[in-house]
């Protein structure tokens, strides 16, 4: 027979559990896990480019999780994080990107327009010599990733991928040619297509594009 009547235990679990998720830190909630296996070169130099985090990054991305688990009512969770970036003193901004990619097919010229927002910091440069110059925060990365039918090397890799990007411009280039390389395989052993916009120049205007709007956001 069970030491606790009913209430007891109820009021011992929901304690437990309040430990659990206090203790807990942010991260592990929605960090996502590395493959299990490393067979698939390109998962592991997707691996390696991932693992490259300055401090500034990565403190950033801690506070990031942590105003979002404060959101609330909050309409636009972007809108907030900026807002709550500049109450830590960043000089952040909420950035809309927008491009024309052109693709050339017989006998025509078709053009695409494309549009995308995202949140950036400038930062200022300290002794911290990996500290980029801009940091780009990206709160649903993974899904930018995703293609039809992937094959099994590829949805290796979208599994490897954050939720929630925080890293400099060259980070993201990287992964973005990573990405796109065997986004194009995965599509062509699937006897599929490549659509405009999972082509790398179109991706990388996404975050990268020339004409970019920035907005401080006012509270």
């Amino acid at each position: 027979m069970s030491n606790f009547d009913d209430d007891e235990e109820d009021e011992r679990f929901l304690h437990l559990l309040q430990e659990y998720f206090l203790e807990s830190p942010p991260f592990l909630l929605v960090a996502s896990s590395p493959p299990p296996h490393h067979h698939n070169p390109a998962s592991v130099s997707l691996q390696k480019v991932l693992e490259e985090k300055s401090d500034c990054e990565t403190k950033i991305l801690e506070k990031v999780l942590l105003y979002m688990n404060e959101k609330g009512h909050h309409e636009n969770i972007k809108e907030f994080v900026v807002l709550r970036l500049k109450m830590d003193n960043y000089e952040a901004s909420l950035c809309k990107t927008s491009w024309i990619s052109t693709t050339f097919g017989t006998p025509k010229v078709y053009e695409y327009t494309g549009e995308y927002e995202y949140i950036d910091i400038m930062m200022i440069k300290d002794n911290d010599v990996e500290t980029p110059k801009r940091v780009i925060i990206d709160l649903d990365f993974k899904s930018q990733f995703e293609v039809v039918r992937p094959t099994e090397s590829y949805r290796e890799l979208i599994d490897a991928l954050p939720c929630i990007f925080v890293g400099g411009e060259e980070k993201l280039k990287k992964i973005i040619s990573l990405l796109c390389t065997e986004a194009k395989q995965s599509l062509k052993k699937r006897g599929l297509h490549v659509p405009p916009w999972r082509k790398l120049g179109y991706m990388q205007s996404k975050w990268l594009s020339e004409k970019c709007s920035k907005n401080s956001v006012c509270s």
